[in-house]
């Protein structure tokens, strides 16, 4: 069984609009984080950041809707966003 890797950006250039994102979800949790190194968390203070960024991010991912098509009377279109992070 091979594994991917997705733990990477695809934009090198997010990385410091991630670690904003990452520095604001921990305040929104009460965890304190800080540039660099950050060792010191406890499993569970590590996990409620990453889970604070992914709640924030899943209802973004999953806009999906169904719209009436533009170019074909009475048939429909399914339109799904794939939507970035603006931090």
């Amino acid at each position: 069984m091979s594994s991917k890797n997705t733990n990477k950006l695809n934009v090198p250039e997010a990385r410091a609009a991630m670690d904003k994102f990452k520095m604001e979800a921990a305040s929104e949790v009460g965890v304190n984080l800080k540039e660099g190194y950050n060792g010191d968390l406890t499993s569970r203070e590590a996990g409620s950041v990453g889970g604070q960024m992914v709640k924030k991010m899943k209802s973004v991912r999953r806009a999906n809707y169904t719209r009436a098509d533009r170019t074909a009377i009475g048939h429909k279109v399914e339109v799904r966003y794939i939507a970035a992070i603006t931090v």
